[in-house]
């Protein structure tokens, strides 16, 4: 590689195959590269233990709203007062809000609803009969039920969700795809800021209530709800769809993997976590953080004002943490993955995350163990510029 890369996305890689510039760097120590958008250059962290170092000490700040730094995209996709910006202690204060509605006993609680879900959206697609698109009828559909009932959107609303997904959490490449990135989150804030002045009123069981009642309570402010419901409404529908769908895609593609956990059920946790490893999802590298002093990392001098980019992506993929890294096991052993991301930025709710995805595979396991894809493999069609990478749709039969 040239010393200081330019490092650019692909626009859709074929199937899921990895990024063959994160297969390059991901044995090397962080070194300098260039992205698309912002200013100057950064450092790209790659490495299981350079990337879990990095994104777990508080010498790398996630406090980067209103500095030039270079990006992936023409746009900040948060809202400036999202949680992603904001560094421990402001970071916990926030986080404390949602975290309950994403913990342990709340998502086994949801647990029976998700089936409930499932079965139905599995029962609309059987009775249209094969051939149909089961990212359109069952994988898509589903997180968004999921997230619309968590957060307290009517379902009627929910479409817009999907909607507002779509147009922003995409990398916009000229001067009009950034404005309606813009316009988009303008509309996401005015509608959150509308249902919060309604559960103000009308309280109910969902995290909009428990939100609002924090605001009026003084644990966060009007500006940071309205940037978690944000993250939350969008991300949650988004990163599950893409993700769910790679998950359906490798099932419907990979016969030992389909054949195993048809024989044997129990295993689907152990593969779910081994598939959240193992895929590809993000489009790009993570968010970056800025040095506040001089950090030496695997023997590389980082210094105080200097961008680090890390790939959870790539860390997922060392050989060193993770033997024979591009093999599918569900049996595989050692640390765990960075699917979630690391540090007191990782993902709200990994723990929804994991249930949505055992309770969709289980399901068309069990109700359709004849799934198959009804076109050739290489004829199903990716999206293109999406951050969280995953199929337009999936042709099946069964």
């Amino acid at each position: 590689m040239p010393e200081c890369p330019l490092y650019e996305v692909p626009e859709a890689p074929p199937e899921l195959e990895f990024d063959p510039f994160l297969g390059a760097a991901v044995a090397r120590p962080p070194f300098r590269i260039r992205l698309p958008y912002g200013e100057g250059d950064c450092w790209l962290a790659t490495r299981y233990d350079d990337v879990r170092f990095v994104t777990s000490d508080p010498r790398f700040s996630r406090d980067i709203v209103g500095r030039p730094t270079p990006r992936m995209t023409r746009h900040l996709v948060p809202l400036d007062s999202a949680v992603s910006f904001v560094d421990p202690p402001g970071h916990s204060r926030v986080r404390s809000v949602v975290a309950p509605a994403f913990g342990r006993r709340a998502v086994e609680g949801a647990r029976t609803r998700a089936w409930e879900i499932v079965d139905g959206l599995v029962d609309t697609m059987v009775a249209a009969g094969p051939p149909a698109d089961v990212v359109r009828h069952v994988v898509s559909p589903f997180p968004l039920a999921v997230v619309g009932e968590l957060m307290g959107v009517p379902a009627e609303d929910r479409p817009q969700l999907r909607d507002w997904a779509e147009a922003l959490l995409r990398r916009a490449h000229d001067d009009a795809a950034h404005a309606e990135a813009e316009r988009v989150k303008a509309a996401a804030r005015g509608y959150f800021r509308e249902l919060a002045a309604h559960r103000r009123f009308r309280p109910a069981d969902d995290l909009m209530t428990r939100m609002v009642t924090a605001v009026d309570g003084g644990r966060i402010d009007e500006e940071e709800l309205l940037a978690l419901a944000t993250l939350i409404g969008l991300n949650g529908w988004h990163a599950v769809r893409n993700n769910a769908a790679n998950m359906v895609y490798l099932l419907l593609t990979r016969r030992r993997l389909r054949e195993r956990l048809l024989a044997e059920p129990d295993v689907l946790p152990r593969a779910v976590e081994e598939l959240l490893r193992w895929i590809p999802h993000k489009n790009g590298v993570g968010q970056p953080r800025i040095a506040t002093e001089d950090v030496e990392v695997s023997g590389v001098l980082i210094r105080r004002g200097e961008v680090v980019q890390v790939s959870y992506v790539a860390a997922c993929r060392d050989p060193r943490r993770f033997p024979e890294p591009d093999e599918i096991d569900p049996d595989r052993q050692g640390p765990p993955h960075l699917a979630f991301g690391n540090g007191p930025h990782h993902c709200v709710a990994p723990l929804l995350a994991r249930m949505e995805a055992e309770v969709l595979l289980s399901t068309l396991l069990r109700r359709l163990p004849g799934l198959r894809l009804a076109v050739p493999g290489e004829e199903v069609a990716w999206q293109r510029s999406v951050l969280i990478r995953g199929p337009v749709g999936l042709p099946v039969t069964w």
